[in-house]
């Protein structure tokens, strides 16, 4: 791969040019030599820099952007080759989305580190949009999502599980207390704590209120699952999760579930790749998935430690 591209990413990332030098084991004279002749090259500037800061231009933007997509190819293309001598080694990278990647994953990839320890993981996660895009862009391997996507060409979208979503409360909440006689009014006066748009649990949380007739009069928007957990056990309000993200809230008595007809509302989990070609590592995590085109959808279950 091209040093220069190399070491404008590291820059960007650190927002400083020593801090960039460090990680690369070079001297800042000789980072920022790589940047003037990147910039020479390209006939443009990529970076605003004084003493005090770092900034990316319009340019260097497009230029970062797809320096990304490079580096995510040539890794790939090195994981490929190196795959011709037969063993299942190197680096692989998963992007997820909150539910599957925080209660799920951890205890997939342990496995999978016990079976294969020459595997490298790198995990990002995040909401399903950030996750596809980042397939999309090469930048991982695979992603696993929790959301509907729109099919696009080269992108493969594979279902490999269920998930159960349930409505939660704290121990006290007088929905709790109705035992069963919960109604559309009920669920429509309460605050519901749902997570960001972009999130496949608030597509999924939207797409109960369609199933259900519901129309909630206040919603608060939380970033983290964790967050909305808290919340709701302070009293704050009702949320539906995933029955993955609630199981040992549930198990120590600090949430319940609020049973309602209709629920729990089962969603899927599905895989995304971009690449008819894939590295040994990718194959064998692919087929811990539970895959393989013949495996039927079950609900998914986190090992118990």
């Amino acid at each position: 791969m091209d040093q220069q591209l190399e070491v404008f990413l590291s820059v960007v990332d650190n927002k400083n040019f020593s801090r960039a030098a460090d990680e690369l084991h070079m001297t800042q004279p000789a980072v920022s030599q790589y940047i003037r002749t990147l910039e020479e090259k390209l006939g443009v500037r990529l970076l605003d820099r004084t003493n005090k800061y770092v900034r990316v231009t319009k340019a260097g933007e497009i230029v970062y952007h797809h320096s990304k997509e490079i580096v995510g190819l040539y890794t790939k293309m090195g994981s490929l080759l190196d795959d011709l001598t037969n063993q299942v080694k190197g680096p692989l990278s998963i992007g997820a989305s909150y539910t599957y990647g925080e209660y799920v994953l951890p205890h997939l990839i342990a496995k999978m580190k016990k079976q294969y320890p020459d595997i490298e993981p790198k995990v990002t996660i995040g909401n399903t949009v950030k996750i596809a895009e980042l397939v999309k862009s090469h930048q991982i391997d695979i992603g696993i999502i929790e959301g509907p996507l729109k099919k696009e060409k080269q992108i493969e979208i594979r279902d490999f599980a269920e998930d159960h979503m349930v409505i939660i409360a704290s121990l006290n909440h007088p929905l709790v207390r109705k035992n069963g006689e919960v109604t559309i009014t009920d669920l429509e006066d309460e605050a519901w704590i749902l997570r960001e748009e972009g999130s496949g649990t608030r597509e999924a949380g939207e797409s109960v209120f369609k199933q259900l007739h519901i129309s909630p009069k206040n919603i608060m928007t939380f970033g983290s699952t964790q967050a909305i957990k808290e919340a709701v056990e302070a009293g704050l309000g009702i949320s539906i999760l995933s029955q993955l993200v609630v199981k040992k809230e549930i198990k120590h008595g600090n949430l319940k579930i609020v049973d309602f007809p209709g629920l729990p509302y089962i969603r899927k989990f599905s895989f995304i790749t971009n690449s008819p070609f894939q590295t040994k590592a990718l194959q064998e995590f692919i087929t811990l998935l539970g895959t393989g085109g013949t495996v039927p959808l079950v609900p998914l279950e986190i090992p118990e430690n």
